[in-house]
C-alpha cells in the first residue's frame, strides 16, 4: 500500500527505444496482401532462460486457449487482455472492445454492438452489454474451429473466418470507431441482432421485403433505431431484407474481394467526418518510449492500409489530457459514450502521450516530521522484535504470504532511511529465511511455469481457479508479483550475495508482469497492462475471460512500484524507465477513472462522469475523508480499511490523520503501524505544525484499575480469574502490568503472569486465562471524552466494542460506542492513595 500513495519520479539521460507486440507489423502492397516484416526490438528481454526450472516445475492451465484459436501461433499468449475471451474457453464470450464497441466470436461470425444504455445511480456506472450485427459470409458453414487469430500486438488481434479459400479477416484495433472486415473469394453476409431491418439507403421495408443497392456507401436502420453506416473500399451490391420485425440480413450479391467498414451513426452530425476517412484502415500498433531525466513519452504508432496522417481515431480523457499536438476535430463532429467517458476523435497515425516520471524510489521525498519520530522508532523496535522472535511464515498461498511480507520488507527500509541498521539485519534475516521457501520443490506452495499460456503461476491453482484468486487462470499477477519484487529487492538492497544466489529465479516474477519484449520466449508483454485503455486488468482467462476489471487501483500501482524497486537493484537504467513509466500511466489512469471531481463542468471534454452529483468534490483525498466517515466511525468495519482511508487523507491533513491513525488498532496483513504512522509523517506539512503532536497512548507499567462511578477496584485471582470491580480497597485490588502494544496494550495479572483476554462476542467477562497475547489480548485505553481528566474508556481489540461494567461488577466488553463504556482511572501500584493518604504499597 505504502507504493501506491507516494507520489511522482525522474529517469535518467535521454533514450529512445521502439517496441511492438508478439504480431509482427505488416506492410501493404497495391492489392491488400500482408506479409510479415521483422520485429524491431524494445529493451530487450529482461532475460530468456527458461522457467522450466522454477521449484514448482511445469503444469498445465485447466482452461488451455480454444485449441483452434491459437493456430499456428506459439505461446506466450496474453491473458489479460481486453479480446482474452477470444481464445479462453468457451471463446465466445463477451470482449469488452474493441472500444467503443463490445464484441464476440461466435461460430458463424464476429458479433458487435455499442450500448446506448449507460446508467448511473450515484455511485457506479453500468452499461449493459448490446449486440446490433453479426458479420460473417456466407460460405461460412458454421463450424467454431473454422476461425482463429492470425496474429496480435499489445493493443490489437487480427482474426479470420474460413472455409475453403473464402476468406473474412476482421483487424480489431481498440479506438478505431469502425469495424473492418476484409473478404477474400467470400459472400459478406450481415445479420441485425438488436431488431429487425427498417430502412436501407433510404427505402423503408416492410417485414418480408428486400431491396439492393450498388456503391460504395450503405445505411441502415433497424428496429431498435439504432444507425449503422457501412463503407466498402471497392463497390460492392448489397440486399437488405427486413426477414421479420426482429430480424434482417443484408448480402452481397457475389463473392467480393474488399473490405468492408462498419460505423454506428450515433448522430446524424457525425456522419460528414466518418465520409470524410473511412478508407484509411488500421491493421495493428507499435508502442515506443522516449525517456529523458523527468519524463516518459508513450508513443503509439499504427500501421495503416492508407495514409496514416488520415487515420482516423477515438481517444479517451486519459490520451486527451496527455496527447502533444494532437490534431482534434470538434468534440461535435464524432462521439460515443462509454463506460469511461466521451470518446472523441483525432487525426493521425502516431500518438505521442507525455508523462512524468516519479523520482522516488526507496525513500519518500520528504525526512520524517521529527514530532513523529519517538512513535516510530517505538513501533520499529518493538515490530521489528516480534519478527526475531517468531517463525518466519510458510507461505499458504501467494497473496497474503507476499502481502504480509511486502509490509514486514518495509520495516528494514524505514530502519535504513532512520539511521537504524541494527534493526535492519533482522528483518532481512526474517524475510530471507521466509523466502527460501519458493526455492524448495518440496514446500507446499509453489511457483510453477504453466505452459498452455505462458506464465508463472501458483502450482495448486493451475488446475483450481478458486485458489489464490484465481492465480493459476492469471488473475491479480501485478498484484501478487508486484509483492514478491518488493520484498525480493528489499532483501537485495542489503545482501548483495542473495541478489547473485537468486537474480534469475526471481526474474521469472519479473517477467511475468513487465516483460518488455517480444523476444522473450516464455512470457507476454506486460501480461496485465492495457496500454490503449491506459491502465491495467486482474481478470486473465477464468470464467471464459468475458469481462474485464482492475478491482484495486491501488495495489496495481504497487505492483509496478514493486517492479521498480527490483529493477533498481537487480536490472538496468532502461527498466527502471520501463516500470517508471508502468507506474506512471497506472497512477494516472485511477486518478481520470477511479477518482472523482465533479466540480468539473459536466460538459467538460475530459470529464469521463457528465451525469451530475458524483458523490466525490473537489480534491480526491481531501473529500473522500467526508464521504467515508460514516464507515470511519463504525466499529463494525475493520480497521485495515479505515487505516487505508487515514493514509490517503494524509496528504490532505497530516495532522488530523495522525490523530485518527492513533485509535487503529489492526493493518492488515499488507500494513504495519510503524509504516503507517512513517507515511502520515513525510507528507506535505503546509501549515508547519507538528504532524503527530502528542499522541494518546495507554498508560503504561504496573497499575490498579478503578471504576471512577464507585471507586471499587478491579479484583482478579488465580481462584477467580474473571475481571470484576469488587474490591472496596486498594490492598485487595489486583495488579495489573500494562505493556506497550502499538496503539494499543496488554493487560497482564501480576500475581500469576496471565494476560486478560476479551472474547469476540462480548458476552462473557474479561478473564486473566492467557500465557501469551494475541489480537483478543489487546486493549485501546484512551482518555474518556467528557469525563473528568485521568478518567479512560477501555476498547478491546478483539471486537472493537468498549468495556462495560455489569450488574455483578464484572468487566465486558459490549459497549456499542465510547459514551456506553465505564470510566477507569489507573492507579500506579507504587503510590496508591488511601483514606487521603498516599502509601507505598509496592
Amino acid at each position: 500500500m505504502f507504493g501506491s500513495l507516494l507520489s511522482v519520479f525522474v529517469a535518467s539521460a535521454v533514450v529512445t527505444h521502439a517496441l511492438p507486440g508478439a504480431k509482427l507489423p505488416y506492410e501493404t502492397s497495391d492489392n491488400a496482401v500482408f506479409q510479415p516484416l521483422e520485429r524491431r526490438g524494445i529493451f530487450g528481454p529482461i532475460a530468456t532462460d527458461s522457467p522450466a526450472g522454477i521449484a514448482g516445475g511445469e503444469v498445465a492451465c485447466g482452461a488451455p486457449p480454444v485449441s483452434s484459436f491459437f493456430a499456428g501461433l506459439n505461446p506466450p499468449f496474453p491473458t489479460n487482455s481486453w479480446w482474452a475471451s477470444y481464445a479462453a474457453p468457451p471463446g465466445n464470450e463477451t470482449a469488452a472492445g474493441p472500444w467503443p464497441y463490445e464484441s464476440a466470436l461466435y461460430n458463424d461470425g464476429v458479433v458487435f454492438g455499442i450500448s446506448t444504455n449507460r446508467q448511473f445511480d450515484g455511485t457506479s456506472i453500468k452499461q449493459p452489454t448490446q449486440t446490433d450485427w453479426r458479420v460473417s459470409f456466407v460460405e461460412h458453414q458454421g463450424n467454431f474451429a473454422n476461425h482463429k487469430a492470425t496474429g496480435f500486438d499489445t493493443q490489437t488481434v487480427t482474426v479470420q473466418y474460413f472455409q475453403g479459400s473464402a476468406t473474412l479477416t476482421t483487424y480489431l484495433v481498440p479506438g478505431s470507431p469502425y469495424m473492418t472486415f476484409q473478404f477474400a473469394g467470400a459472400t459478406p453476409l450481415l445479420t441485425s441482432m438488436n431488431g429487425g431491418i427498417t430502412s436501407f439507403n433510404g427505402q423503408t421495408l416492410a417485414a418480408g421485403a428486400s431491396t439492393s443497392a450498388t456503391g460504395t456507401e450503405f445505411t441502415v436502420v433497424d428496429s431498435s433505431g439504432s444507425t449503422y453506416l457501412i463503407y466498402a473500399l471497392s463497390s460492392i451490391t448489397l440486399k437488405a431484407t427486413a426477414v421479420s420485425s426482429s430480424s434482417g440480413t443484408i448480402q452481397a450479391s457475389a463473392a467480393y474481394t474488399g473490405v468492408l467498414r462498419v460505423v454506428k451513426l450515433a448522430s446524424a452530425s457525425h456522419k460528414a467526418l466518418l465520409d470524410q476517412y473511412y478508407q484509411v484502415y488500421p491493421t495493428s500498433v507499435s508502442l515506443d518510449y522516449s525517456f529523458t531525466d523527468t519524463t516518459g513519452t508513450l508513443i503509439f504508432d499504427w500501421t495503416t492500409v492508407g495514409a496514416g496522417s488520415n487515420l482516423l481515431m477515438l481517444t479517451y480523457p486519459h490520451h486527451r489530457i496527455k496527447l502533444q499536438n494532437p490534431n482534434f476535430p470538434a468534440t461535435t463532429a464524432l462521439g460515443y459514450l462509454t463506460t469511461k467517458g466521451w470518446m472523441y476523435p483525432v487525426i493521425g497515425n502516431q500518438w505521442n502521450l507525455l508523462y512524468t516520471l516519479t523520482s522516488i524510489t526507496w525513500d519518500p521525498p520528504r525526512a520524517l516530521d521529527s514530532s513523529c519520530s519517538a512513535a516510530v522508532l517505538q513501533g520499529l523496535e518493538y515490530e521489528v522484535a516480534q519478527l526475531s522472535t517468531s517463525t518466519p511464515p510458510v507461505p499458504g498461498d501467494f497473496y497474503y504470504w507476499g502481502g504480509t511480507l511486502a509490509a514486514q520488507a518495509r520495516l528494514a527500509l524505514i530502519a535504513d532511511n532512520l539511521g537504524r541498521s541494527d534493526l535492519v539485519t533482522p528483518v532481512i534475516k526474517y524475510l530471507e529465511t521466509s523466502f527460501a521457501y519458493w526455492f524448495e520443490s518440496s514446500s507446499s506452495t509453489l511457483p510453477a511455469y504453466e505452459t498452455t499460456w505462458g506464465g508463472v503461476v501458483d502450482k495448486a491453482g493451475a488446475t483450481n481457479v478458486n485458489i489464490d484468486f484465481g492465480n493459476g487462470y492469471y488473475n491479480d499477477h501485478h498484484f501478487h508479483y508486484g509483492y514478491f519484487l518488493t520484498v525480493a529487492a528489499t532483501i537485495a538492497k542489503f545482501d548483495a550475495s542473495w541478489l547473485n544466489q537468486h537474480k534469475d529465479y526471481i526474474n521469472f516474477f519479473a517477467r511475468d508482469i513487465i516483460n518488455p519484449s517480444p523476444q522473450d520466449p516464455y512470457f507476454p508483454i506486460t501480461r496485465c497492462r492495457d496500454w490503449f485503455a491506459g491502465h491495467s486488468w486482474a481478470s486473465g482467462i477464468a470464467n471464459g475471460a468475458g469481462s474485464r476489471d482492475q478491482e484495486s487501483t491501488g495495489e496495481a500501482v504497487n505492483g509496478y512500484y514493486g517492479a521498480l524497486l527490483w529493477a533498481s537493484v537487480a536490472l538496468s537504467q532502461d527498466y527502471v524507465n520501463y516500470a517508471k513509466l508502468l507506474l506512471a500511466t497506472e497512477q494516472h489512469g485511477a486518478q481520470v477513472y477511479w477518482h472523482l471531481y465533479p466540480q468539473e463542468d459536466p460538459t467538460s471534454r475530459d470529464n469521463p462522469y457528465p451525469e451530475a452529483a458524483v458523490l466525490y468534490d473537489t480534491q480526491w483525498v481531501d473529500n473522500v475523508w467526508s464521504y467515508t466517515m460514516p464507515e470511519l466511525v463504525d466499529p463494525t468495519i475493520g480497521d485495515e480499511w479505515k487505516c487505508v482511508i487515514i493514509d490517503a487523507y494524509s496528504n490532505a491533513n497530516p495532522q488530523v490523520a495522525a490523530e485518527w491513525s492513533a485509535n487503529i488498532t489492526d493493518w492488515g496483513t499488507g500494513q504495519t503501524f510503524t509504516n503507517e504512522l512513517f507515511f502520515i509523517g513525510t507528507r506535505p506539512n503546509t501549515n508547519g505544525a507538528p504532524i503527530c503532536g502528542s499522541l494518546p497512548q495507554n498508560p503504561y507499567g504496573s497499575f490498579r484499575i478503578q471504576l471512577a462511578s464507585n471507586g471499587n477496584y478491579v479484583a482478579a485471582s488465580s481462584a477467580n480469574t474473571n475481571l470484576v470491580a469488587s474490591a472496596t480497597s486498594s490492598s485487595t485490588a489486583a495488579v495489573f502490568s500494562s505493556a506497550y502494544v502499538p496503539n494499543s496494550g496488554t493487560l497482564e495479572l501480576v500475581s500469576t503472569s496471565q494476560y486478560v483476554t476479551a472474547d469476540i462476542s462480548g458476552s462473557f467477562a474479561l478473564a486473566a486465562i492467557r500465557g501469551t497475547a494475541s489480537t483478543w489480548e489487546r486493549f485501546t485505553i484512551r482518555q474518556k471524552l467528557g469525563a473528568a481528566s485521568g478518567v479512560y474508556s477501555i476498547k478491546a481489540t478483539s471486537n472493537g466494542l468498549w468495556i462495560t461494567v455489569g450488574g455483578d461488577g464484572s468487566l465486558i466488553n459490549n459497549g456499542a460506542s465510547e459514551a456506553a463504556s465505564a470510566g477507569f482511572r489507573f492507579v500506579p501500584s507504587a503510590s496508591v492513595l488511601e483514606n487521603g493518604i498516599i502509601s507505598a504499597t509496592e
